[in-house]
């Protein structure tokens, strides 16, 4: 599925017109050059491209780790669609900052930035292209284009799995949109290809369209845990649909706590488990074998010789090593020297120092708690959640030490677990005993045994927005939990929030992303978010 198709993706270079607002002409192939009609003369051209679309997570050109990007004139390890999203979700809270001062990037933890933001700006531009790559599967797999190719029946039974799929990848970007932006240009594959400005879509418009979309593939999908490793099934979308109605309070200004309820008591019956492994091998180079896969509702494979990418996996084991660590603990040639923590995470574990919860997997060692210089390393106990190495410890398959075999849980039954409980707790229904049963079967892996589970008392709003940062840090969830428990902007305070030492609040405005003055100063049929 990740494999390079350079003829296809040659073909992808003249019909896909990336669905932004740069200035853009309708291009013609040269008599010699393929054609789209051509590229799939070939079956395996169908499969081909959606590998192309899941790969837009993970990788961000055509070569690997450079040589051939996607968006030209960005730095390929600067703009992979998961180190940037990574960024907008991990160093916008309490969970991570990071020592680098490359160009904005400060700005992130600070919550200072503007609409001039080169990081939030190639966020943007990542999902404004996926989007793309989706809608041209789409425009490429049509009755009338598999008509005019002589496709046979069986195939096209296959291609109906695969648009399902093509549409769910679309839905998530869209989600991640409207979690970022909220009121994004909005295209389908039933807009043109070609120079025309993109209408801006309402946030409570995106939310049904990406509601009606997984609700209209559900029957589609392949049933959950029965697709190939990586692709996406059912339960990837009763997953997707239960994110966007534990949040749709924000998003609509309406609650869907019921539907929460509903959604997520379809993955928990769906044969995901809970492995009786130790937590921190769900983050190890083989977390595709070791049991930890048992859990995985939808994930982003990488591979150390056939992804190789400086964005990813390789940022977020490379980049979290510094100070006195040592790299072969990682798997790795080297660190990077870039992100820790700050106290207000580490605080949330009961006792830092001697924590009995496995899942505190904390540096300390020549590391202060306390950050007096972001850009000194040594300040901010680092965090050793991601290693490239085995449950033996033996190092991922790429012999240099660059690039990581572990792949990314986007979604896993311990989050499940979690947004049932939370539901239960803002009035969604369900039962407080079932939710209590869920979280202390996290707890007794984290802990080993039953010295950390909780009572039904226990069970409160706070303690879920705490435990979800225990369970789930570093997994790109933070900045929407943090909103949703208005915990974000103008409640909260952590070290470096709003550019200063001990922290302060900054304005609710800061709960959305600013639209890119770029494509503002091109589309005049966008808005600005409030505030920018």
């Amino acid at each position: 599925m990740l494999r390079t198709f350079k003829n296809l993706f040659t073909v992808l270079a003249i019909v896909l017109i990336v669905q932004s607002c740069e200035d853009r002409l309708d291009l013609q192939p040269e008599d010699e050059r393929l054609t789209a009609d051509a590229a799939f003369e070939d079956p395996e051209a169908y499969k081909e491209f959606l590998g192309k679309i899941y790969a837009g997570i993970s990788l961000s050109g055509q070569e690997g780790p450079a040589g051939a990007p996607d968006l030209e004139g960005l730095d390929e390890g600067f703009s992979n669609y998961l180190r940037l999203y990574w960024k907008m979700q991990e160093l916008t809270t309490d969970e991570a900052l990071i020592a680098w001062n490359d160009g904005t990037i400060q700005d992130l933890h600070g919550q200072v930035w503007t609409s001039g933001n080169e990081f939030i700006r190639t966020m943007y531009s990542r999902l404004l292209y996926q989007v793309a790559l989706c809608n041209e599967f789409l425009r490429q797999t049509t009755e009338g284009k598999l008509d005019s190719r002589g496709v046979s029946a069986d195939l096209r039974a296959e291609i109906q799995t695969f648009r399902a799929e093509a549409r769910f990848m679309r839905a998530l970007t869209y989600w991640h949109a409207m979690d970022l932006f909220a009121n994004p240009p909005f295209v389908t594959e039933n807009d043109p290809i070609g120079a025309f400005l993109p209408p801006q879509i309402q946030r409570a418009d995106l939310f049904t369209y990406v509601e009606s979309e997984l609700l209209e593939i559900l029957d589609d999908m392949a049933a959950p845990r029965a697709n190939e490793y990586g692709r996406a099934d059912r339960g990837a979308a009763w997953m997707l649909l239960a994110k966007i109605y534990l949040n749709a309070e924000i998003y609509t200004g309406t609650s869907r706590y019921t539907d929460v309820i509903t959604y997520t008591n379809n993955i928990i019956g769906a044969g995901y488990s809970i492995p009786n492994i130790p937590y921190f091998h769900s983050f190890l180079a083989d977390n595709d074998s070791n049991g930890a896969q048992d859990e995985v509702i939808f994930t982003i494979p990488f591979d150390g010789l056939r992804t190789q990418a400086f964005g990813g996996m390789t940022f977020l084991t490379h980049a979290p090593v510094g100070g006195s660590m040592e790299p072969s603990d990682f798997g790795i040639n080297g660190g990077w020297f870039g992100i820790r923590t700050t106290p207000t995470f580490v605080e949330q574990f009961p006792d830092e120092e001697n924590s009995a919860d496995g899942r505190e997997l904390l540096y300390t060692d020549g590391q202060n708690k306390d950050i007096l210089s972001v850009a000194t390393f040594t300040d901010g106990y680092a965090v050793a959640k991601y290693r490239n190495v085995d449950v033996n410890g033996n190092p991922g398959s790429d012999a240099t030490g660059n690039h990581t075999d572990i792949d990314f849980p986007m979604f896993r039954l311990a989050d499940a677990y979690l947004m049932y409980a939370e539901a239960v707790l803002r009035g969604g229904g369900g039962s407080t005993n079932t939710a209590t049963g869920y979280i202390n079967q996290l707890r007794e892996r984290a802990y080993g045994d039953t010295s950390g589970n909780i009572s039904e008392g226990d069970l409160t709003l706070d303690f879920i927005i705490d435990e979800r940062s225990r369970e789930l840090y570093w997994e790109a969830h933070r900045r929407t939990d943090l909103i949703r428990f208005d915990q974000f902007s103008d409640n909260g305070v952590w070290q470096w929030k709003g550019g200063v030492q001990s922290g302060t609040t900054t304005d609710s405005f800061r709960d959305l992303m600013p639209l890119p003055a770029t494509d503002l100063g091109i589309n005049t049929n966008l808005e600005q978010n409030p505030g920018y």
